[in-house]
């Protein structure tokens, strides 16, 4: 049992030390020319435009790869 409380107790600090200093993606964040700044924002615009058949699902997922895969574009805005 203590085992079990220790882990808990960890886990629960180490969650809001990441949620709190993250990577900058807690909300979606926009610049001053309308387009978006972090991945959330991208991905949440992305679901919208597909949504309403703006993009097709390749174009919506290729843009997500893009931006934020591992090699992203928008890694440096944080």
């Amino acid at each position: 049992m203590p085992k079990l409380l220790g882990f808990i107790i960890v886990t629960v600090i180490a969650y809001f030390i990441g949620y709190s200093s993250g990577i900058g993606n807690q909300s979606p964040k926009y610049g001053d020319s309308g387009f978006p700044k972090n991945c959330r924002a991208l991905i949440s615009d992305n679901l919208k435009s597909f949504a309403i058949d703006e993009y097709t699902a390749e174009e919506a997922l290729f843009s997500i790869e893009r931006n934020c895969g591992p090699n992203g574009y928008i890694w440096d805005e944080r």
